[in-house]
């Protein structure tokens, strides 16, 4: 769920069925006709896809996006998670950071682009759902649509990953940003309110945690610490 919120931690409280309808109810006019929203041919170099959604709503305009953010968009696509545990895993140990910041260098080598320092933002976002969610997790994923297409049209969204709920029902999902201005403005959308109100009562709890990528002077070094503002 890329429910973008402040409060660290929720604990779960009685289901409220009547909310929960409600907010379904309201994705019902914001949910994307697929026939009608691919992406034609004439577009690949300009359009990306950077999240499990492919229709054209939910896609990467990089004409929107300076050098630095269109070429880690490009890396990202590479995205891969490493780990069967990822929904209790070290963020870091997850994914295969390595590989996207070796990809990044050569990217920004075929362009010609000298990089300088740049910062990007990371939300990471933990949750669990109790078993009787479980079976509902579908409702929650017409939410997370609607809301991910919002927080595309607000711009400056790289990639967007997440993975199923395990046994215990722990999950992870993780979003790149170009800055957490971009972040916070993706995140104010009724269509992200919709989805958070339903995430409240549908998760036991959940957690966010604001993390910053940072990818030195020609791509020498990088590292992934906690975000400061």
């Amino acid at each position: 769920m890329m429910a973008l919120v402040s409060s660290p931690t929720l604990t779960f409280q009685a289901l409220e069925r009547q909310e929960v309808s409600n907010a379904l109810e309201s994705s019902a006019s914001v949910q994307i006709p697929p026939s009608s929203s691919r992406i034609d041919s004439s577009s690949e170099d300009r359009y990306l896809v950077v999240s499990p959604y492919d229709e054209k709503p939910h896609l990467l305009d990089l004409e929107t996006l300076d050098k630095p953010n269109q070429l880690l968009a490009r890396a990202l696509v590479g995205l891969k998670c490493l780990r069967a545990d990822y929904a209790t895993a070290p963020y870091i140990e997850t994914f295969n950071w390595k590989e996207i910041i070796d990809s990044l260098g050569e990217l920004a080598k075929t362009s010609n682009h000298t990089w300088k320092e740049e910062a990007f933002y990371i939300v990471v976002f933990r949750s669990q759902v109790p078993p009787g969610t479980v079976a509902h997790y579908s409702d929650l994923g017409v939410l997370d649509k609607a809301a991910h297409a919002e927080a595309t049209e607000s711009g400056g969204f790289l990639k967007y990953w997440f993975g199923e709920p395990d046994k215990n029902g722990r999950n992870l999902a993780t979003c790149v940003w170009r800055s957490s201005r971009d972040a916070k403005i993706g995140s104010v959308g009724p269509k992200h309110r919709v989805a958070a109100n339903a995430a409240r009562h549908m998760y036991t709890e959940w957690k966010i945690e604001r993390l910053r990528l940072l990818v030195k002077d020609g791509i020498k070094g990088w590292e992934i610490g906690q975000w400061v503002d």
